[in-house]
């Protein structure tokens, strides 16, 4: 699977001082407190912690969906923070993936409709081409045979192969998943892991936000985050 992994000495993800805060009926609510973190192409990150630790946060940030009260992101050689409107959307279309713990998949489409969906958006491909590829997608992913079901006929682990499939289908240089093995059992929730893995192989950045999965089998690295600050940061030793 190609990556569209960017050619750069630059991190593909760079933040420097990025903090957030929210307030709320209880006061005001620190989610991340200037944090610095460098995400390399290829990697295969995990962002673990509690509830409330800043994960979902960073996720966030990191796909230009909130945006920080100071510091700056940097995600595919774009300063995100900066991004508004159009431009945000037209650079999310292209260098971003997003995954989440619900599948997100419209119900009313085929399976094969919904990994159109970003090529759609983006215009980037001819349309005749657009099922074409999609359809390899999901090949790649183990799951073509299923491409004109509608997502109630398939699976928990089919329906999140195929979520990760509209994810790729941009060859995206970065993939950001949002808990996704939550809605998963033990050997599914492996699985998906290791189609992440594969991606990462592949030369794509993978950032996964996790509660406290164990994923040291498949993903680079872990930082592990905790009352919006990086408390641990370590490599994976044997991975790839």
């Amino acid at each position: 699977m190609d990556s569209g992994r960017l050619a750069t000495s630059e991190p593909v993800i760079r933040l420097r001082r990025v903090g957030k805060r929210y307030a709320s009926a209880a006061g005001e609510t620190v989610a991340l407190r200037a944090l610095d973190l460098d995400i390399e192409a290829g990697e295969f990150v995990s962002i673990v912690g509690r509830s409330g630790s800043g994960k979902t946060t960073l996720l966030n940030l990191l796909a230009g969906i909130d945006t920080p009260d100071e510091g700056e992101v940097h995600v595919g050689g774009r300063r995100v923070d900066e991004l508004r409107g159009a431009e945000l959307a037209r650079w999310r279309g292209r260098t971003v993936g997003l995954v989440f713990q619900f599948f997100n998949l419209l119900p009313t489409l085929t399976v094969a409709e919904n990994v159109m969906l970003p090529l759609d958006f983006a215009r980037t491909t001819p349309p005749r081409a657009r099922r074409r590829l999609a359809v390899d997608r999901l090949d790649d992913l183990g799951i073509a045979e299923h491409a004109d079901k509608f997502p109630h006929e398939l699976s928990g682990g089919q329906q999140q192969r195929a979520a990760i499939a509209r994810a790729a289908v941009n060859s995206p240089p970065v993939l950001l998943a949002d808990e996704p093995t939550g809605n998963l059992d033990t050997a599914t929730g492996e699985d998906v892991l290791a189609q992440f893995g594969r991606l990462a192989a592949s030369g794509t950045t993978v950032v996964m936000v996790t509660h406290e999965r164990d994923v040291s089998a498949h993903a680079t690295r872990e930082v592990r985050l905790e009352d919006g600050a990086i408390v641990d940061d370590r490599q994976f030793a044997g991975v790839r």
